[in-house]
């Protein structure tokens, strides 16, 4: 799985290279970076995909709309399948932009206009590296049997050590967004009452810790 997204990604950052030397000759490639993949969807499995943003010059005397022309032709060429160039006009700023997608899911979009710059951006499909592995809950760090004398299970956790709410992840599943922050624990993955450690001391109980342990009342 790795290996089929990092071929995507040098594959991306091969044709990026071939449209910036033609398009805004003299640009730094040393500038156009896609080290790492990063997380493009958090859903479970998590999705991970190559992307890329430079920014190029175009050359003196040579037109938006023929930089916007030229980037379709080139792109075309290799087969990518080209929507625009779309003019833009806001205000008195005129912006032609173009997107060319692969039937894999690689996109690069190219955008000009009333300025020097060309704003190259592209992405890969996002691929899950892993195959998805069912959550694990942690093993409770006390029980009845290993507290410290003049200790009660935390009556939060009740042994856990761990956030209950989310058992020492920091999130939890969402089905919008692939996850959220716990709202238990804040992302402290522990316990927000026993801070980790599953067991509270019995002397320094408030009041109304007291409560859930009517025994002690006894």
């Amino acid at each position: 799985m790795r290996e089929e997204l990092d071929r995507l990604g040098r594959a991306l950052r091969a044709q990026l290279v071939e449209l910036i030397d033609d398009l805004t000759p003299g640009a730094d490639l040393g500038l156009l970076f896609l080290d790492e993949p990063n997380v493009a969807d958090w859903h479970e499995p998590l999705r991970y995909s190559y992307s890329a943003v430079f920014r190029g010059e175009r050359p003196e005397g040579v037109g938006a709309a023929d930089v916007a022309s030229r980037a379709a032709g080139l792109l075309s060429l290799a087969d990518w399948d080209i929507a625009g160039p779309q003019e833009e006009i806001d205000g008195t700023k005129r912006t032609y932009a173009l997107t060319a997608r692969r039937p894999d899911g690689t996109r690069i979009e190219v955008r000009t206009g009333d300025y020097n710059s060309v704003l190259y951006s592209g992405q890969t499909p996002a691929l899950a590296l892993h195959e998805p592995e069912e959550f694990q809950w942690p093993e409770p760090v006390r029980t009845p049997e290993t507290l410290t004398p003049g200790y009660v299970l935390c009556y939060e956790c009740d042994g856990l050590g761990a956030c209950h709410g989310c058992g020492g992840r920091g999130w939890v599943p969402s089905a919008s967004h692939g996850r959220t922050n716990c709202r238990q624990c804040g992302r402290q993955r522990v316990c927000p009452i026993c801070r980790g450690g599953g067991q509270l001391a019995v002397s320094q109980l408030s009041p109304y810790q007291l409560t859930y342990y009517p025994k002690l009342s006894q």
